[in-house]
C-alpha cells in the first residue's frame, strides 16, 4: 500500500510561514502600545518605593505611599496633557523635531519643579482648605480622594485629545472633596477668589502679550525693506530681553526673600540682558550670511530664540504645575506627621516625585496634543511661535512668583488666540502691509494686491472658530466635573478605609 502522508508543498509552507510573520507582526504590534503603559507602572512602583525609604518608620506610612502613588500618577497625566502647552509652538513652527521638544521640556520641566516649584506648592496644599477647621485624619483622605479624581479627569481628557487645565481639575477636585468631608465651611473662599480671577486675566494677558510681541516683529522686522538687516539688529534685542527677565526671577527664586531689592534685581537682569544681547549679535550676523531677504530665511534665525523661549516655558511650566500634583501628597506627609499644613517648604524627596513624574508622562505619553496646539488652532511659524512661548513662560512665571497656581493650559492656548486673532486685524487693517504688499507688487510690475487677494485675506477667518468653542467647553466644565468625582471617591473611600 503506497503510503499516505500528506506532501507539504512549496505553496503550502509559504502559506503556513505568512500566517507565522503576520502573528508575530500582530505580537509586536501590540507589544509597542503597551511598552509606555507598562514603564508608567514601573514608575509608580519606583514612586512608592522611594516615598517609603522617607516613611517606613513613620505613623500613617501606607497612607503615605499608597499617595505618592496617585502623585505620581497625577504627575505623568500633567506631563502628557501639558507637553504641547511648552513645546507644541514649537513643533508646530517645525523649529525642532518632536524627539528634540520632549527631551528638552523633560530637562526643564525638573529644573522648574525643584527649584522654583514652592510656592505654588503651599497654595495648593494649604491655601484652598483650612486644615484647622478639618477634623483629625481626614485631610489626608481629602486630598487622596482629589489626586485620585483629578489624575482620573485629565486622564479621560488626554485620551479624549482635550487640553484641559490640569490645575482647573486639581483645584476643583480639593473643593469637591472637602465639601463632601466636612461641608463649605473650611474653603479659604477669598483664595478661590483670587485663583479664579487669575484664571480669567491669565490668558488674557498672555494674549495680549503674544499679540504685543508679534506686533514688534512684523513692525520691526517682517515688513521691512531689507528684513534680514532688521533681524540681524532686532533679534539680539529678543533675545536679551528673555534672557534678562528669566535671570531676574531666578535671582528672587534662589535668594532669601528681602536680601536684594528690586533696584537691585532689576540691575541683575539689565546686566543678564546686556551679556545676551553682546554673546548673540555674532551668532545672529554669522546665521543670516547669505540668506535671501524673505521671510522663509528669518524661520532660521528665529530657531534658536524659539527653543530658548520653549525651554524657559517647560521650566516656568514645572515650577507653576508640579503643585498639581504634590500639593495634596505635601498636605498628606504634613498631616501624617502631626505637623500643620503651611508654612515650610515641601521636602525635597515630594518635590522630585513630581518633577521626575512629569517628565515621565511627557516623554511617555506627551504626543498625543501636540499637534492641536501647535497646528490645529493657527498656524504657526517660528517667529509666532516665539511670541507664544514667550508670552506664556513670561506670565506663569511671575504667577509662580506670586505663588498663584495658574493654568499653564490657559495662557499658552490663549496666547495662540491672542496671536491668531492679531493676525486677523492686522491682515485687515495694517497701514503698513498694505504699503508693503503695494510696494512689493510694484517691484515685480504686477497688478496692486487690492482685490480678489486682499479681499479674501479680509474675508476669511485665521482662527479656527470650532477649535476655540471646544477648548473653551472644556475648560468650563473641569471645575465641577473634578469637584463631583472627588467628592464621590471621598464617600467610598470613607465608607470601606475610614
Amino acid at each position: 500500500m503506497p503510503s499516505r502522508t500528506p506532501v507539504l508543498t512549496k505553496r503550502t509552507l509559504d502559506k503556513d510561514l505568512d500566517r507565522i510573520t503576520h502573528a508575530e507582526d500582530a505580537a509586536k504590534f501590540v507589544a509597542r502600545k503597551l511598552v509606555a503603559p507598562g514603564l508608567g507602572l514601573i514608575f509608580l512602583g519606583l514612586a512608592m518605593l522611594f516615598a517609603g525609604v522617607y516613611v517606613f518608620d513613620r505613623q500613617g506610612a501606607v497612607l503615605v505611599i499608597a499617595a505618592a502613588a496617585l502623585a505620581a500618577y497625577m504627575a505623568m497625566n500633567i506631563g502628557a496633557n501639558d507637553v504641547t502647552n511648552n513645546v507644541g509652538a514649537a513643533v508646530g513652527a517645525r523649529a525642532m523635531t518632536m524627539a528634540q521638544a520632549l527631551v528638552i521640556a523633560a530637562a526643564f520641566e525638573v529644573l522648574g519643579a525643584t527649584i522654583a516649584g514652592g510656592a505654588v506648592v503651599r497654595t495648593i496644599s494649604s491655601s484652598i482648605i483650612d486644615a484647622i477647621q478639618v477634623p483629625e485624619g481626614l485631610l489626608a483622605w481629602i486630598m487622596m480622594a482629589a489626586l485620585m479624581a483629578a489624575a482620573l479627569w485629565i486622564n479621560l481628557a488626554t485620551w479624549l485629545n482635550a487640553p484641559v487645565s490640569t490645575t482647573h481639575a486639581i483645584v476643583g477636585a480639593v473643593i469637591g472633596a472637602g465639601i463632601a468631608a466636612v461641608g463649605p465651611d473650611p474653603v479659604n473662599w477669598r483664595v478661590m477668589v483670587e485663583i479664579t480671577s487669575s484664571w480669567m486675566t491669565s490668558p488674557l494677558i498672555g494674549g495680549v502679550i503674544a499679540a504685543g510681541l508679534l506686533y514688534l516683529v512684523k513692525t520691526l522686522i517682517i515688513y521691512r525693506d531689507d528684513k534680514i538687516a532688521a533681524a540681524r539688529r532686532w533679534v539680539p534685542v529678543l533675545i536679551a530681553m528673555m534672557t534678562g527677565g528669566f535671570a531676574a526671577y531666578m535671582i528672587l527664586q534662589l535668594t532669601p526673600a528681602g536680601r536684594f531689592s528690586s533696584p537691585t534685581i532689576l540691575a541683575f537682569g539689565l546686566s543678564a540682558g546686556l551679556v545676551a544681547w553682546a554673546a548673540s549679535m555674532p551668532i545672529v550676523a554669522r546665521q543670516s550670511q547669505g540668506l535671501e531677504n524673505r521671510n522663509s530665511s528669518l524661520r532660521i534665525l528665529f530657531k534658536f530664540p524659539l527653543i530658548g523661549s520653549a525651554a524657559l516655558l517647560s521650566f516656568a511650566h514645572g515650577a507653576n504645575d508640579v503643585s498639581n500634583a504634590i500639593g495634596p501628597l505635601s498636605a498628606i506627609v504634613r498631616s501624617t506627621s502631626g505637623l500643620s499644613s503651611g508654612g515650610d517648604a515641601p521636602p525635597l524627596w515630594v518635590m522630585l516625585i513630581g518633577a521626575l513624574g512629569i517628565s515621565v508622562g511627557l516623554l511617555l505619553f506627551g504626543p498625543r496634543l501636540i499637534h492641536l496646539v501647535g497646528e490645529q488652532i493657527t498656524k504657526l511659524n517660528p517667529m509666532r511661535a516665539y511670541c507664544v512661548a514667550l508670552s506664556t513662560a513670561f506670565t506663569v512665571i511671575v504667577a509662580s512668583w506670586f505663588g498663584l497656581p495658574v493654568s499653564t493650559t490657559h495662557i499658552a492656548v490663549g496666547a495662540v488666540f491672542g496671536v491668531g486673532f492679531f493676525r486677523e486685524w492686522y491682515t485687515r487693517n495694517s497701514k503698513r502691509r498694505i504699503e508693503y504688499m503695494r510696494s512689493k507688487a510694484e517691484a515685480w510690475a504686477i497688478d496692486e494686491p487690492e482685490d480678489p487677494n486682499v479681499h479674501e485675506a479680509r474675508r476669511r477667518y485665521l482662527v479656527r472658530r470650532s477649535h476655540f468653542m471646544t477648548i473653551i467647553a472644556a475648560w468650563i466644565i473641569t471645575v465641577p466635573a473634578s469637584a463631583a468625582l472627588a467628592a464621590l471617591l471621598y464617600w467610598v473611600m470613607f465608607a470601606l478605609f475610614v
